[in-house]
């Protein structure tokens, strides 16, 4: 026995990282002691590159052994191996990184990465054995092969060992509870999720098990369309194919290496969860990006892989780290930067993605002022204007920020017109303005829901007012954002008022009856204030200006902006829905061949005693369906006015059928 001694333990290095339960999960063992191995044998590359070592190398692989009968799971590389004084130095002292001080030792001597930086390491193994063993034998000449052997005590011993090949040898005595990694699936799945792109063959029974390239850590001209889609499919298997992406690739002021996807959205896609995934020298560390993408970043997929990331502290620690904000930063502001040479070089393409960017693009915008100035004048909406535009089919592009210059290339072949189909047009809110300047005076017409709006908005389609939908569920707020911004500018959805454009102007010229001394309109009003007996109802007589009255509707429902916004903020402060106000405004187009109908119909009607005529009758169920047909553009019944809804329905039927029939 060449020694025996106790583990000497570094407590202002090792304390503070388990406090923070940096190894919280047990199998991230496999990782620490697999990267381990792939340090060995890139060490062993640079070593022989510096010519401090003369024999062969030979084929650099890392062998995994499962033992069920002895419970025991080794990890053998042929890296560089280690002596009995390098066991001590950089085994016995807990915390020590001998990745940290072979990297100065050999800096500027090869390209080739050294995982290190993951803190403890080796000691993870003790997470799930009972009692660990090393085999080693180092590359120098001359040199003894040592075994190591610890029971997870401060206790270890340290002899001469039988080995004659170069490399070393973990050999895990796995404790009762952790015999799930005695099983090879359970290894080979642990290899793909960690390990999968690690440099370095990983084999299990001969079989290799992970795929070695990292495509991030190509060059982008290796790299064809064909490949990024096919990471994206091994990624995210079973999506659809992404809308487009950029490769990151910058060593300055920062390392940072990456592919990050522009998916397609669904609408079970949880915006909030990040499927960015974070790798450290192509080491899977963590399936996202939470503390270091920008949140409204985070439905973007693919990898962003980094040497800068601190890995041994708290999220909130790390939230917090200087060179973690600057690389969340930056890569906000080279979407941002892809996002504005897109629209401005490829506007049909941008337009075809913006179903699925603009709601994460708008949320960028109200949280992140470096990203609002970037892109606030790429921000599109769909419009009812008549716009000539054509957009490439689906095909997705490709964008490379090159690491020259910082500059950005499209590498996608240019759509033929064969392949380009209409779509519906798209227009930014300085366009729009400019449009309808002389018309609008800076006034904004929008839609929230093309449904249900649909009668307002063919109301000004037909008078050529121009109507912009703001229909995804981040728009509520982001309208309120777009006032901010455009101060002079007044935001109107079609059914909060109807503009003077849409109403015929002659109110004067009316023919008051000299039997009551009122107008038409006047009787209109009061016939439905009766019928409907609804006070905080208000009822507004227009006529509606058409060329055809009886495309136009009867009647609608207007809700006042304000009022309804009030509303909505007070059910959002308590999580609730909005309930349709009471208080709202029932206007009643006068000019519809319904509503004069109507007027002729109670002007003929007779009173019978102090009761009603049928006629009388059937005027009131008449003016509370064309209510409840207006109500219905606003508001689904429940099941209690639906039921009242379809019997009046039935009753107004039965008493037309009945006049008709006689």
């Amino acid at each position: 026995m060449l020694e025996q001694g106790t583990i000497s333990i570094h407590t202002d290095n090792i304390f503070p990282i388990i406090k923070k339960s940096l190894y919280s999960d047990h199998q991230i063992f496999l990782r620490e002691l697999v990267s381990n191995a792939v340090d060995a044998i890139q060490k062993l590359k640079m070593v022989s590159r510096a010519g401090d070592y003369a024999g062969d190398i030979g084929e650099p692989e890392i062998e995994l052994a499962i033992d069920k009968d002895n419970k025991t799971l080794s990890i053998s590389d042929n890296g560089i191996g280690m002596t009995a004084d390098e066991v001590k130095k950089y085994i016995n002292q807990v915390a020590f990184s001998s990745a940290e001080e072979f990297i100065h030792k050999y800096e500027g001597k090869s390209d080739q990465a050294i995982i290190g930086h993951f803190g403890l390491g080796f000691y993870s193994s003790f997470m799930v054995a009972q009692k660990v063993e090393i085999d080693t034998l180092s590359y120098q000449e001359g040199a003894q092969a040592v075994h190591w052997s610890c029971d997870g005590s401060p206790a270890f011993t340290l002899e001469d060992s039988s080995r004659t090949t170069r490399g070393t040898t973990i050999t895990l005595s796995l404790q009762g509870e952790e015999e799930e990694f005695l099983e090879s699936a359970r290894i080979k799945n642990l290899v793909k999720t960690y390990c999968d792109f690690l440099p370095v063959p990983i084999k299990l029974e001969g079989e290799v098990l992970n795929k070695q390239k990292a495509p991030w850590r190509e060059s982008p001209s290796n790299l064809s369309q064909e490949d990024y889609l096919e990471f994206y499919r091994y990624l995210y298997p079973f999506q659809e194919e992404p809308l487009l992406w950029v490769h990151l690739n910058t060593d300055y002021p920062f390392i940072i290496n990456g592919i990050l996807y522009f998916p397609k959205m669904r609408p079970d896609v949880d915006v909030t969860k990040g499927q960015i995934k974070l790798f450290c020298n192509q080491v899977f560390v963590s399936d996202n990006c939470e503390e270091i993408i920008p949140q409204f970043l985070m439905p973007m997929r693919g990898v962003i892989d980094s040497s800068d990331i601190p890995l041994n502290v708290s999220r909130s620690a790390l939230q917090g780290d200087r060179t973690v904000k600057r690389i969340g930063d930056y890569i906000a502001k080279k979407v941002g930067d892809r996002l504005k040479e897109l629209f401005r070089d490829n506007r049909e393409q941008y337009i075809s993605a913006w179903k699925d960017l603009g709601t994460f693009v708008k949320f960028g915008v109200l949280n992140d002022d470096k990203f609002k100035k970037q892109i606030e004048d790429i921000i599109v909406f769909r419009t009812t204007a008549k716009l000539t535009e054509k957009v490439a089919a689906e095909t997705p592009v490709v964008e490379v920020q090159s690491s020259d210059g910082d500059a950005w290339q499209d590498v996608t072949p240019s759509p033929s017109a064969e392949n380009s189909t209409p779509i519906a047009p798209y227009t930014t809110l300085k366009e729009y303005l400019e449009r309808n300047k002389e018309r609008n005076e800076n006034r904004v017409f929008y839609s929230t829901d093309e449904t249900t709006q649909s009668t307002y908005i063919e109301l000004h389609k037909n008078q050529g007012l121009e109507v912009l939908f703001m229909d995804s569920f981040i728009d509520t707020h982001f309208i309120n954002f777009l006032e901010r911004e455009y101060q002079d500018v007044k935001f109107t959805r079609v059914d909060s008022d109807l503009d003077n454009t849409l109403l015929e102007q002659d109110k004067d010229k009316e023919i008051v009856d000299p039997n009551t001394n009122k107008t038409r309109s006047e009787t209109i009003k009061e016939l439905f204030e009766k019928s409907l007996n609804k006070p905080k109802l208000n009822i507004r007589t227009e006529a509606l200006k058409s060329d055809d009255p009886q495309g136009t509707p009867p009647a609608i429902v207007l809700l006042p902006e304000i009022l309804r916004r009030m509303r909505e903020m007070n059910a959002m402060m308590q999580q609730g829905t909005a309930e349709f106000p009471e208080d709202h405004i029932l206007l009643v187009n006068t000019a519809h061949p319904l509503i004069q109908n109507l007027a002729n119909l109670n002007q003929g009607s007779i009173i019978q005693g102090d009761g009603q005529s049928s006629t009388d009758q059937l005027v009131n169920l008449i003016c509370q369906h064309v209510y409840d047909l207006a109500l219905m553009s606003q508001k689904g019944f429940d099941a209690e006015g639906m039921k009242s809804f379809v019997e009046r329905s039935n009753e107004v039927l039965t008493k037309l059928t009945e006049q008709a029939s006689k």
